[in-house]
């Protein structure tokens, strides 16, 4: 994704590639507002309503007229746009000129079936929501069912009612060009291996075409949402594959939760494992020790993070709960949060303390800190003004550990050797 800088005089059309209705609007809001938020449906819901005077293709409008329909600035639009492009709601693409241009492409959402049905969009309104809520938003668009005992369908078949006859020479166009209901598939940055899962797996237990486009789509999906890789997705499609030698879908979905429940002691996951947004990060080509810190910080994502600080072990259920509550309740950035993560480690002997987490956090939101350089000045100015209040006599203070960003890593020649070391091997687990 290439990342363009918005600004509020760039101009933008909408052009609807599906099919849209009132129903659609439906399942934004009820399905669909939970997972991605309600700033990204109202932007959808405003795109939509600009399609009014013509049903497929918008006039040419600014940014500025998109900022004052929303009452909101143009970050927190833009942020909006990449989850609806994210969920396959939008596609974009930008002409770039003196000023820029942009084309919104608005797409159909999923159907309450599909969505009910699908593997990552099930899972995570599930847990944004609750059981409770699941059950009653489910229970809402499900079909009655009528009892028919007694009834006989008379229902009069197409060849009874019609009959050809020939009444013209007029030769039929095909209807490529004309409107269709269109759904964007989910797609990722980085693709999955199935070279590596096919290789896992025991000669002669299934073939090739068990692998179709629906199933490795399924695959992809359920790897994604619980962060397995190719080696631990074969076990679960080994156990998966029915008489046929085909994948049972339901089956390695539910194969599936339930090793991610067994190993997350009943917790399922939820989307909180993303890297930083191309928008918020830092310039590239800053090859300092600070640069390579932040970039560090906004390339990788939390739970990568924080599993690095376990020698490669997945975090406790604890931690992890620390760093759920960071992304999806308080909703930082994820290389604020890596941050955090890091001051907290290294000021508080290895431990990622619960109570201090949240003061921290809690201070740092209101803060308003978005990006990972703001995170680590404000980190080290707070560090700096409450050392001086709790200053100790001399003969009274110890050694404190500091993370490495702080003037040590701004100045490269007050390091020591095995500084140094440290921080190269750091650097060396995200390269």
């Amino acid at each position: 994704m290439k990342n363009v800088t918005l600004l509020p005089a760039d101009i933008y059309q909408v052009i609807n590639k599906s099919l849209l209705n009132e129903n659609d609007k439906l399942v934004l809001s009820m399905l669909y507002m939970p997972v991605i938020g309600n700033t990204a449906v109202s932007l959808y819901n405003t795109l939509y309503n600009e399609l009014k005077s013509n049903n497929y293709i918008s006039s040419e409008l600014t940014h500025h007229h998109l900022m004052t329909n929303l009452g909101d600035n143009l970050s927190n639009i833009k942020n909006a746009r990449i989850k609806l492009e994210g969920v396959g709601l939008l596609k974009t693409y930008c002409l770039e000129g003196s000023v820029n241009s942009y084309v919104y492409e608005l797409y159909s959402p999923l159907s309450v079936h599909e969505f009910f049905n699908h593997p990552v969009f099930n899972m995570v309104f599930y847990n944004n929501v609750g059981k409770e809520e699941y059950l009653r938003v489910k229970n809402y668009f499900k079909v009655p069912s009528v009892n028919l005992n007694g009834y006989t369908d008379i229902t009069s078949p197409f060849d009874m009612t019609f009959k050809s006859n020939s009444y013209t020479n007029f030769e039929l166009e095909n209807g490529e060009d004309i409107v269709k209901k269109i759904r964007l598939p989910l797609s990722y940055e980085i693709g999955f291996d199935f070279d590596a899962l096919i290789s896992s797996m025991p000669k002669g237990l299934f073939s090739d075409k068990a692998l179709t486009k629906s199933a490795r789509e399924l695959i992809t999906h359920l790897a994604f949402l619980y962060n397995l890789d190719p080696i631990t997705m074969a076990d679960m499609v080994k156990v998966s594959i029915n008489e046929k030698g085909l994948i049972d879908r339901e089956l390695l979905k539910t194969n599936t939760r339930k090793y991610y429940e067994f190993n997350n002691n009943g917790r399922l996951p939820s989307l909180i494992f993303k890297s930083q947004p191309m928008h918020l990060r830092s310039p590239k080509g800053d090859n300092s020790y600070l640069g390579r810190m932040i970039h560090v910080f906004e390339t990788t994502k939390p739970y990568d993070f924080l599993k690095s600080k376990y020698r490669g072990v997945r975090p406790t259920t604890n931690d992890m709960k620390i760093l759920e509550m960071l992304i999806v309740d308080l909703k930082f950035n994820p290389a604020v949060a890596n941050v955090l993560i890091d001051y907290v480690l290294k000021t508080q002997g290895n431990r990622l303390v619960k109570g201090f987490v949240e003061v921290v956090a809690g201070e740092w939101k209101r803060a308003n800190l978005e990006t990972a350089k703001e995170a680590m000045e404000y980190a080290e100015k707070v560090h700096k003004k409450m050392k001086k209040i709790k200053e100790k006599p001399k003969s009274l203070k110890k050694e404190e550990t500091i993370p490495e960003w702080f003037n040590k890593a701004q100045e490269k020649e007050k390091m020591n050797e095995e500084e140094k070391a440290e921080l190269e091997e750091f650097f060396k687990e995200f390269v």
